[in-house]
């Protein structure tokens, strides 16, 4: 049973920062994309950033600048090291693969709180 697990996340004064991590478990034949989306309240989720298995990045306009996304192919984890953090950035953060099992599909993290206070 393929899981995602996620870490970090927590309260901080605006323009601080954080660090969230996400570990994918299980057994599995190969992680393609992993990222980070997130969701406030009464909004839509929405992509925060994305990196490939070869490395390649892609993030929203709004964290762009400020939020760094790594991934360790060895150890299938991604991380999300989030500076500058503003009070719009307070949501639901979510760790999302596209792993192969038997079959191709998307997994989801449990999602970690991130609070920006001003």
């Amino acid at each position: 049973q393929v899981q995602l697990v996620e870490s970090g996340g927590g309260l901080v004064q605006a323009g601080g920062s954080l660090r969230l991590s996400c570990a994918a478990s299980g057994r599995f034949f190969s992680i393609n994309f992993m990222g980070w989306y997130r969701q406030a309240p009464g909004k839509q989720r929405e992509l925060v950033a994305t990196v490939t298995n070869s490395g390649t990045t892609n993030y929203a306009d709004s964290v762009k600048g400020r939020f760094t996304i790594s991934r360790d192919n060895a150890k299938n984890t991604v991380n999300l090291q989030m500076n500058s953090l503003k009070v719009e950035d307070t949501a639901v953060y979510y760790c999302n693969a596209r792993i192969t099992t038997r079959y191709e599909r998307d997994y989801w993290g449990q999602g970690t709180q991130v609070t920006v206070s001003s």
